[in-house]
């Protein structure tokens, strides 16, 4: 079994006539001398041996600091201490780190008695011959490795005379990834030994707001209440910074009880599901994780390796969580499960829906299951994919559900077709671009590096779970990671010549709690804003999203804050496309292309200080005469560790919106509270807008009739009813904060459009607007512009402006939002409406407005003087009535929302009794899905 090893340091130092050493050698370096390096680690490194932060006898560890800054979801760690040889002879000092295996080391100094040892990051042919000069003077040698969960060990030592004083400082960094939803930040904590200055500190900075943070006490019962949090709007603080008596195991104990990890879990705001996008330092990021959204449906084949190796434990804790995750199926969900040794049996030769028979019998299969024999893991996975192809050409399955294979195994594969390449060309050419692979690898004897690249290749991702922890509790978390698919085929473009160098941005799936981020530069523009346009399929509804950033508001923010990382975005943009172009190396189908991204990772690396599998860290003294080196190890096989992330490629993306997409220019600072200058409804409308003043325009008579409505907040006015075509839309009033001269205003608070025949209704409110069709539910805020469309109902959100609604291409209507001073002693938020006169209805319709479809013949005479000298009076005679009304104006505020402009109609009275049938009071309905009785 081999022992993944992290780093390469060396150091010869003189110093006063004394030799310090300073050594630390991994396991997978030159072919040449790879055996003898091999033996000294077994002589050097015991199986069992214990980590300690600070090694060494008769050591003072003065001071261990750890101090980790997150801006934005994307991590700078710093993990500083200061020890002193207090013995008489001298020895060597250890300095020990357990980073996380997805971070960077990005420096490493060291300060020997004044002496400074400052890193820089170096391509590792550039950095090894430097290096070799100072090795020349005299022999090092030593080991790191790494044995733990998720964690790498940095490990250096130092051979230092007695009164010798020692500081060191790591340096590395990381994107926080979002699983289950929470950001989740592991600091490794081990001291041990007592420290009299011991602390821990994470300064988080979100931009947007944070929703949560929690620190739970992982470290033991004496620490409860030692973990301080305190957070505001956008910024948190946890502190751990316990006593040298609170570090004792007991009382008079001289052995320090800190030893675990320490973790700080939290999530910011989001406003609805648009997306949050970031901009500094000429780079941007943007972050997608909605929620409010319902599951797709999906299709699973469980591949369960069942060969000898899995007997005991193993198996035991995979039918455990094959126990839950089977729990966890829906109704809309299909299944199979397949199980293998030197055979494959099939638990169903088909995907078969998840009913609660179904599952009964398939965990009853399960529990039967006797490991034994070979592992066969080609034919298995081809089974898998058949299974699902003939599902899928059959059309039994839901075309926007999501079809994925999970396998679980613990070996290499020993029958049938046991070349890994051959099994991954198999896989890779049976799967379609919407199935997806999950390779679950148990223990350390399972080829992890294949399931890796088989995963990767295939739209999956892969997770070492590890059998001496609690692996049925391991499976159980990954599988919830994606047991809830929300979207499908996600895209994130970009207008033209606004950005370069984007790293991947086309996803196949967005689960729940996860997060999908897109970075890039940003080109220079006249522009102080910068646009990204976000498309995906959900349940049931095709969505475009848009969400605007500007270009220099969070660089001013972050000047401001003491314990931000100002350069997060730069080194995201680095992290991520270097994570990505690792993977896409060991996936690179020719020697070429393999060497040009290697050239590319290499360029980046040391841009941005990186230390990679194919860069080393040079430490050296300012003199530039004394040097160590630091250097990641080679993969065993294929010459570079296996990263992880996606295939990427780095080319600047376009949008071209669909035809009934508009797209509108910002408009500038000074017109900010201005409706758009172009708008999808025509200029000829009817209109309920304010208190609420109706406005209906009637064509043939060449003039328009206002009228309001005295209802009561709470009430629901029925404003289009039609059986005929299956069209309702209502809207419940609202009233204003308090009464003005004995009168309480009331305004349409929530608008609903219900489409029967598809049971669509989109119900719009100051706060949001939600898509509902029976089954799923789908929200969304007015914070930024989506456009979405399902079953012949599409709906167009323009950021904190309106919403226009289209049914069936001949029923268009747009709903206004009115935003009032938050402190306002009287107004408050409100809509309005504005639905197209020309729109097709049925000749059953009705309603306050949908009765005008059909024009009432109307007639005004005796216009006259009225008690006001501007607003003329007369009489209307109209439906066999006649009536006294005013002439008057009213808002249209389609394009001022400000101010409006101003409407001339003549205004009914009392209701518009006598204009419209009926009384206003027979318009009320009980529920904003209702139509409206037949008059």
């Amino acid at each position: 079994m081999r022992r993944p090893l992290l780093l390469l340091l060396g150091l010869l130092l003189l110093q006063q006539g004394r030799c310090l050493e300073f050594v630390v050698e991994g396991e997978w370096q030159e072919e040449a001398d790879h055996q003898e390096r091999h033996k000294r680690a077994i002589l050097t490194s015991a199986e069992d041996e214990a980590f300690e932060a600070i090694r060494g006898e008769d050591i003072i560890v003065k001071s261990y600091k750890v101090e980790s800054r997150i801006t934005s979801r994307f991590a700078h760690t710093t993990v500083r201490s200061s020890v002193v040889n207090s013995g008489s002879k001298a020895q060597s000092i250890g300095f020990n780190v357990q980073i996380p295996k997805q971070a960077f080391i990005t420096n490493f100094t060291m300060n020997v008695n004044g002496i400074v040892f400052v890193g820089s990051v170096k391509e590792k042919t550039v950095a090894r011959n430097l290096y070799t000069q100072a090795r020349a003077r005299g022999k090092a040698a030593g080991i790191v490795r790494t044995n733990t969960q998720d964690m790498e060990t940095f490990k250096t030592e130092v051979h230092v005379p007695p009164g010798s004083n020692i500081e060191f400082e790591l340096h590395y960094q990381e994107m926080m990834n979002r699983k289950l939803g929470f950001y989740q930040h592991t600091l490794h904590l081990q001291p041990g030994r007592l420290v009299p200055h011991f602390q821990v500190d994470v300064y988080i900075y979100e931009p947007n707001g944070i929703s949560r943070v929690e620190a739970p006490n992982s470290l033991g019962h004496q620490f409860e209440g030692l973990i301080r949090v305190t957070s505001t709007k956008d910024k948190a603080h946890v502190v751990f910074k316990p006593t040298l008596q609170q570090q004792r195991k007991c009382a008079n104990c001289t052995d320090s009880a800190i030893d675990g990890t320490f973790t700080v879990a939290y999530d910011v705001n989001r406003e609805g599901n648009t997306g949050e996008l970031q901009v500094s330092d000429g780079h941007f990021v943007q972050f997608f994780a909605p929620t409010n959204l319902s599951p797709l449906p999906k299709n699973i084949v469980f591949v369960i390796d069942v060969s000898g190796s899995m007997w005991g434990v193993k198996m035991k804790q995979t039918v455990e969580a094959m126990q839950a995750i089977l729990d966890d199926l829906t109704i809309d969900d299909h299944f199979s499960i397949i199980d293998f040794n030197h055979n494959v049996r099939c638990w169903s030769e088909e995907l078969v829906t998840a009913s609660t028979i179904q599952i009964a019998d398939a965990k009853r299969y399960v529990q039967r299951i006797k490991p034994n024999g070979g592992t066969n893991i080609n034919e298995a996975l081809m089974r898998a994919v058949q299974m699902l192809l003939k599902a899928s050409n059959q059309g039994l399955i839901d075309p926007r559900s999501v079809s994925m294979i999970i396998l679980v195994s613990d070996g290499d594969p020993t029958v049938g077709e046991i070349k890994l390449s051959t099994i991954q060309k198999n896989v890779k050419r049976m799967m379609r671009e919407d199935f997806s692979l999950f390779s679950l690898g148990i223990g350390f004897d399972v080829d992890y590096d294949f399931l890796e690249r088989i995963a990767t290749e295939n739209r999956g991702v892969a997770q070492r779970i590890f059998a001496n922890q609690d692996a049925a509790e391991q499976l159980r978390t990954f599988y919830r990671q994606v047991s809830a698919p929300l979207l499908r085929r996600i895209t994130v473009q970009f207008p033209e010549d606004s950005v370069s160098d984007v790293t991947q941005n086309r996803f196949d799936k967005y689960f729940s709690g996860s997060e999908l981020v897109v970075a890039g530069k940003v080109l220079p523009s006249e522009s102080n804003s910068l646009t990204s346009f976000i498309s995906a399929s959900a349940a049931r509804m095709d969505i475009t999203l848009e969400t605007e950033a500007d270009l220099l508001e969070l660089d001013s923010a972050l000047a401001q804050q003491e314990h931000s990382f100002t350069g997060f975005a730069r080194q995201m943009w680095a992290y991520i496309t270097v994570r990505q172009l690792i993977s896409e190396r060991s996936l690179a189908p020719t020697a070429v292309k393999k060497r040009k991204i290697t050239q590319r990772i290499m360029a980046l690396a040391v841009e941005h200080q990186f230390v990679t599998p194919l860069t080393a860290l040079l430490v050296e003294s300012q003199d530039a005469t004394e040097r160590l080196l630091a250097d990641s190890p080679k993969d065993p096989k294929h010459g570079c560790c296996a990263g992880g992330g996606l295939p990427v490629s780095p080319v600047q993306v376009v949008y071209q919106p669909p035809p009934w997409v508009q797209v509108t220019t910002p408009a500038p600072p000074s017109q900010v509270d201005k409706g758009p200058e172009v708008w999808a409804l025509p200029s000829q409308v009817h209109l309920v807008d304010n208190d609420p003043h109706f406005i209906v325009h009637l064509p043939a008579s060449n003039m328009d009739v206002c009228f309001n409505i005295d209802s009561k907040p709470g009430h629901i006015l029925n404003l289009v009813s039609d059986p005929g075509t299956g069209l309702v839309v209502n809207g419940q009033l609202i009233g204003a904060k308090k009464r003005l001269k004995n009168k309480l205003q009331t305004y349409f608070g929530v608008v609903s459009v219900y489409n029967q025949p598809d049971g669509i209704s989109v119900t719009v409110g100051t706060s949001g607007v939600a898509v509902d069709d029976g089954r799923t539910n789908h929200s969304f805020s007015w914070s930024a512009s989506a456009d979405f469309s399902q079953d012949g109902v599409r709906v167009s959100i323009v950021k904190n402006s309106h919403v226009s609604v289209v049914v069936n291409d001949n029923i268009r209507m747009m709903v206004l939002l009115h935003r009032a001073w938050k402190k306002h002693p009287v107004n408050v938020d409100f809509l309005g409406v504005y639905i197209h006169d020309d729109n097709q209805y049925s000749p059953l319709v009705h309603g306050l407005i949908g009765q005008f479809s059909r024009e009432p013949r109307v007639q005004v005479y005796d216009v006259r003087d009225g008690a006001d000298p501007l607003k003329k009076e007369a009489t209307m005679e109209v439906k066999g009535n006649r009536l006294h009304v005013t002439r008057g104006w009213q808002k249209d505020y389609r394009r001022d929302k400000r101010r409006g402009s101003n409407v001339y109609c003549w205004f009914v009275h009392n209701s518009a009794k006598g204009f419209i049938d009926g009384h206003y009071s027979d318009y009320i309905v009980p529920q904003l899905n209702s139509f409206l009785p037949q008059f």
